[in-house]
Formats: C-alpha cells, sequence, structure tokens
C-alpha cells in the first residue's frame, strides 16, 4: 500500500499537460475567462499610451513651482483646460499652467502636476501653495508596459484582472487549451438515479453528480457516462468508450476486493497498467490509478493516453480521493504552469480530532477566521465514508498523518484548502 506522498508523485509523474500545438483553440475575449492561456500575449501599445495625469490638479513646468510655499506662492496663467480623453492645444510656457483631471494627457512643456487641493484658483491665475516634487502625479508612457514585450506569459488560467487586461491591450480573441475531457461513470446494481422511487437495498448515486460538478470546478469538462451494473461485460464496454473519448476517467465503486468488484480485472484485461492499487489514506483506501497503451498512426506510443481514476464508492472517500489526487492531476493536464499542487495550511484547531493513525487521516470542515487566525472546525456529525451529509460546506480537510492519533483544542493542524465552499 503506497503512502499518499507517493500516491500523489507517481499520479502527476503520469500526467503529460495539454499540447501547445494540438490542444489548442482560439475564443473571444468575453468566453475566456478560466481558461489557460496557451500562448503569451504581447501587445503593439504602450501602458500608458500617452504621459497622463494621476491627479485632478495643475499641469506646470517643475522650474516655476520648485520654490513655492503659502508664503509665497507661484502664480501662473491659466492658459487651457484638459478633460480626460482631450488632445492638449497649448504648450505650458515659464508663468503658464494648464487645468487638468485625473487621466488626461500632459501638454508639451510640462513635467509635474501639482493636485489641486494645494492650489488657490482666482479667475485665470492659479497660486501654487507647495513646492512638488519634480514629475509629481504623472504617469510617464510605458511606464507600465512597453510594447512588444511580454505581456501575459502562457499557462495561466485567466481570472477578471487578466480579463481586464488583454482588453485594455485590445486583443479581442486569444488562443487558449482545451478543457480537459472527463468521463465519468458509477458502478454497482443498487444504484438508480434521482429520479427514481427507492426500493428496498437501493441508494440514489450521488457520486457521479458531485464528480461532474468538481470537474467542472476545476475548469475541465465532465462527460457523463451513467451508471454501470455489476457486469464485467457491461463495464469492459463502457470503459473502452471512456478511454477513447476522455482525457481522464473516474468511475466509482468496484475497486475493493469484494465479488462484485470488477474494475481492476477488466483494466488488466484491456491492457492497462496499473499505477496504483491502494493508498495508506483514510477514506480513501481503495484507489485505483492505471494508464493505457495508446498508439499512433505509425504504431508509436502516445504520451497522452487516458489516465484512469477507480475511486471508491462511499461519497465521502470520492469526494476526499478527487481532492487529494484528481484535482491536481487535472490541473496539471490542463497546461497550466503552476499552482495546480494542492495548497496545505498550518491552522488552529477550534476541536478536538481524532484518527486509529494507521493512515493518513482526512477529516472535513469549514475554515473560519477568528480574531485575525484561521481556525480549523470540524464537521459535526459522523465522519464515515459513507456519510454525504455533512460534507456540505466543506472548505477545508485537516490532516492527520500516520502514527498521530490525536490533536487538541487550540493545537495547530495541517489542512488541505479546498476551492470549494
Amino acid at each position: 500500500m503506497l503512502s499518499v506522498s507517493d500516491a500523489q508523485a507517481i499520479i502527476l509523474n503520469l500526467v503529460q499537460p495539454l499540447d501547445r500545438q494540438r490542444d489548442i483553440e482560439v475564443v473571444d475575449l468575453l468566453t475566456a475567462d478560466s481558461r489557460i492561456l496557451a500562448t503569451p500575449v504581447t501587445s503593439p501599445l504602450d501602458f500608458p499610451h500617452w504621459d497622463n495625469s494621476a491627479m485632478d490638479g495643475y499641469a506646470v513646468r517643475y522650474e516655476d513651482v520648485q520654490h513655492s510655499s503659502t508664503e509665497q506662492p507661484a502664480i501662473l496663467e491659466i492658459v487651457e483646460e484638459i478633460p480626460a480623453g482631450y488632445q492638449p492645444k497649448s504648450t505650458i510656457q515659464p508663468g503658464q499652467a494648464a487645468r487638468i483631471f485625473t487621466g488626461a494627457a500632459i501638454p508639451a512643456g510640462a513635467d509635474t502636476v501639482v493636485m489641486q487641493e494645494k492650489t488657490h484658483r482666482q479667475e485665470n491665475r492659479v497660486s501654487i501653495l507647495d513646492a512638488p516634487k519634480s514629475q509629481e502625479f504623472v504617469r510617464h508612457k510605458a511606464s507600465f508596459y512597453q510594447a512588444g514585450t511580454q505581456l501575459l506569459p502562457a499557462g495561466i488560467k485567466l481570472n477578471a484582472s487578466e480579463i481586464g487586461v488583454l482588453a485594455a491591450a485590445q486583443c479581442p480573441q486569444l488562443s487558449v487549451y482545451r478543457r480537459p475531457r472527463v468521463a465519468i461513470f458509477s458502478t454497482g446494481d443498487e444504484l438508480v438515479t434521482v429520479d427514481q422511487p427507492l426500493q428496498p437495498g437501493q441508494i440514489v448515486d450521488s457520486n457521479q453528480y458531485a464528480l461532474a460538478a468538481l470537474v467542472k470546478e476545476s475548469g475541465a469538462e465532465p462527460l457523463i457516462l451513467g451508471i454501470v451494473k455489476d457486469d464485467p461485460v457491461a463495464l469492459e464496454k463502457v470503459i473502452n468508450h471512456a478511454i477513447a473519448i476522455a482525457d481522464i476517467v473516474l468511475s466509482s465503486g468496484g475497486v475493493s476486493v469484494g465479488d462484485y468488484d470488477y474494475i481492476d480485472k477488466i483494466l488488466e484485461s484491456l491492457k492497462a497498467k496499473i499505477q496504483i492499487r491502494a493508498v495508506e489514506i483514510s477514506p480513501g483506501k481503495p484507489l485505483t490509478v492505471a494508464t493505457f497503451p495508446s498508439t499512433d498512426a505509425i504504431n508509436r506510443v502516445s504520451p497522452h493516453s487516458a489516465l484512469y481514476f477507480g475511486l471508491p464508492g462511499n461519497p465521502a472517500a470520492v469526494l476526499v480521493t478527487f481532492w487529494r489526487f484528481v484535482l491536481p492531476a487535472i490541473k496539471k493536464l490542463s497546461g497550466i504552469t503552476e499552482g495546480w499542487e494542492p495548497v496545505f495550511l498550518k491552522v488552529r484547531s477550534h476541536d478536538e480530532l481524532r484518527s486509529n493513525g494507521k493512515r493518513e487521516t482526512y477529516l472535513w470542515g469549514k475554515l473560519h477566521l477568528i480574531d485575525g487566525v484561521y481556525e480549523f472546525h470540524k464537521a459535526g456529525g459522523s465522519h464515515s465514508s459513507g456519510n454525504l451529509i455533512n460534507l456540505a460546506q466543506t472548505n477545508a480537510l485537516a490532516v492527520l498523518p500516520v502514527g498521530k492519533t490525536l490533536i487538541y483544542p487550540q493545537e495547530e493542524v495541517e489542512v488541505l484548502q479546498l476551492s470549494n465552499g
């Protein structure tokens, strides 16, 4: 049985990011939110586009006002008013100033802006009551970004700030990686869909819905394949279909050691290489990870064959193993260059946390900010792998390492920070 850290290393080593040539698509800027940029972006524009004012005030020549004070103000003639979007017409001469507003272009001859709070205006003259610094409140052309240099690198997620930058740079379309395709199916004769009446011994397949939501949150595309009965022929057919259409395949159930757990045997019959069979984690010990040989047109093995995750059947174990192992794999596959590894924090525990110490144990709950310090609050009720109910609103998992059986209230604990909740 593998340790959690060894399992993570194996999985991430198996993942090959999407190809920069083959796996890209061009999208409009308005639909690019949360996509992964596939090629670096440059712009022909300088930022700022021209020297402009960072303040409402007066554009002046520094040498005219460098000795100004309340007792001996410099008195200048106002020769022009320059709002934002207006092209200045005048050149500021000695003894002159221009009324200027934030974002407006600095007129020729001026090199400094005096904020209006440090002036006094009378008709077409302004008194400068305090000496500014040279070039104060002037945003110089290309001081933020120089045209032709890299504006954004490839491999980043496009959030609101990046979208704003691209809009300002007049990039209406851009190249992004396609979304990873993740096939999802559940196994078990006892499973029914959400709209079916429950009969004795049956349970609703919640795993497929939860996994689809998690896949969407990760930026990938879920391919829903439904419920598959505990029948080897039906399972083999679905697995064959899944590995043909997806980058990653997620099945839940059928990977333990019961008489009706067929997944590993079917994978072996399909010539899959089983990389992981069990992990030292609770919940989630029965975790299968497998790869498939895939050949191209000239019979070479392709590095982009599907990666198969056989997740446990119990719903809490499904979510924990997704957060711990599958999510980083999807992120790395997506083409993002950093930020795909799990994020762990050291925080204070509000509650007593217990485990048997035999496996690395994950307890779900919420992070709260208490007096400026993050505190983990364990979800109430049973932390059984079959209990889905108290997983609602989870945004962190407390981690008790192997051999650690008790963490006291107010003691430090490591938590896996989740993106949801």
